[in-house]
């Protein structure tokens, strides 16, 4: 594979300001309210493999975005950063194959091509993909390699799973997603009126996008909680996560999650410790004022890419250091689901209609932003189901 481009992601380049004390009014949550961590900076990281966790598919290119619909079709993305890709957004077929998604013009995009081809109906450089009812929903920042967004490009596409076509692609202007933006997660409400967006480049924030009329606004941009914590060091592989010139990444607002019925929303900068929510009433207006004496402290956890809150409530977090997918309990600590050695960096998690849990496994720590010599370890990029509730030793 490719070596590392000179140019590293907008996260890496983040400054590492000192971070205002995050202490914010906090009422009872729904998941936690300040507990406990369960543990005390150890690591317990996977050695064993587990046989619950199946692998559903390999692919040659880096793996992100993981989505199910609800008549069981899957989905994943494949962001373009290390090195261009021939598929942006894809389905997954029976027997591991994937198929370009909505078809092979909406990713037809590569770098070579960027002055031919139009980023606003062309998938540049996607970042995750949701279903949500009778539409995936695809999140492109439009940024290859993780530097500058393209021109035009940075969009949400709605896709309809009937007819397997572009329903509307969203544009995002440059006053919401600006030249180093990176806008990375998303969720859609239950009545399909909103869309929630965390975005991880400089500066960090949160996006919402009313869906009927179009219009998008930031909200918390550059606020305490959707900005890295520069005093959170991502451990993997039972070491500190550093580039090559020793630097450590900084990561602003990543993770995301909705409530069931919409009224909250969760998220988290990955590098960080802190889960924070906020109604999402209060989001539904532009530049709301006091909008940070509206967020809640949920609970301390651990460096997380992906959440993922499933139709009982339960929150669920992708531990880096451990090769884990954890739940978060409403005494505030975190209990290991599943733990792999295979999940290296598990990054999104999404729940099929039956239950089944699936994470992808990007590999972030071994590719070429962290080893002048490139990308470490042999495989391609996998991914995995399993049952939450299965037990140990089950098959």
């Amino acid at each position: 594979m490719p070596t590392c481009p000179k140019a590293l992601w907008p996260f890496f380049l983040v400054t590492l300001l000192p971070v205002a004390c995050l202490c914010f009014a906090s009422s009872t949550a729904a998941v936690a309210q300040n507990g406990p961590s369960d543990r005390d900076n150890a690591v317990n990281i996977a050695l064993k493999a587990d046989d619950r966790l199946k692998p559903v598919a390999t692919f040659d290119q880096q793996v992100t975005g993981v989505t199910v619909s609800q008549t069981g079709r899957i989905f994943v993305s494949f962001p373009r950063w290390t090195e261009d890709v021939e598929v942006s957004v894809a389905e997954v077929q029976r027997d591991g194959s994937i198929k370009p998604y909505p078809n092979e013009i909406w990713n037809s995009w590569r770098k070579d091509r960027k002055d031919d081809l139009r980023a606003s109906t062309h998938f540049v450089a996607v970042q995750s993909v949701v279903a949500d009812g009778g539409s995936l929903w695809v999140l492109d920042p439009a940024a290859p390699n993780a530097e500058k967004i393209v021109k035009n490009g940075p969009k949400i596409v709605q896709i309809d799973l009937v007819t397997n076509t572009v329903k509307r692609a969203y544009l995002v202007p440059p006053d919401v997603a600006g030249p180093t933006s990176y806008l990375n997660d998303i969720r859609i409400a239950p009545d399909g009126k909103y869309a929630y967006v965390t975005d991880s480049g400089v500066p960090g924030g949160l996006v919402v996008l009313e869906i009927g009329s179009g219009k998008s606004w930031r909200a918390l941009s550059d606020a305490p909680p959707t900005k890295a914590d520069p005093r959170v060091t991502i451990t993997t592989d039972g070491q500190q996560l550093r580039r090559p010139d020793g630097q450590k990444p900084a990561f602003n607002a990543d993770g995301i999650a909705l409530s069931p019925d919409g009224a909250f929303l969760y998220w988290q900068a990955l590098t960080g410790k802190t889960l924070y929510r906020i109604e999402t009433g209060v989001l539904k207006t532009p530049s709301p004022q006091g909008i940070e004496d509206r967020v809640e402290k949920v609970a301390e956890t651990e460096p997380v890419d992906g959440l993922w809150m499933d139709k009982s409530g339960r929150l669920y977090l992708s531990s880096l250091a451990d090769n884990a997918v954890k739940a978060l309990e409403p005494d505030g600590k975190r209990r290991t689901v599943i733990a792999d050695p295979r999940l290296r960096w598990p990054d999104t998690i999404a729940e099929g209609p039956d239950g089944t849990l699936y994470v992808t496994a990007s590999r972030i720590q071994d590719s070429p932003w962290f080893h002048r010599s490139g990308w470490q370890g042999n495989g391609g990029f996998t991914l995995f189901s399993f049952r939450p509730d299965a037990e140990p030793g089950s098959k």
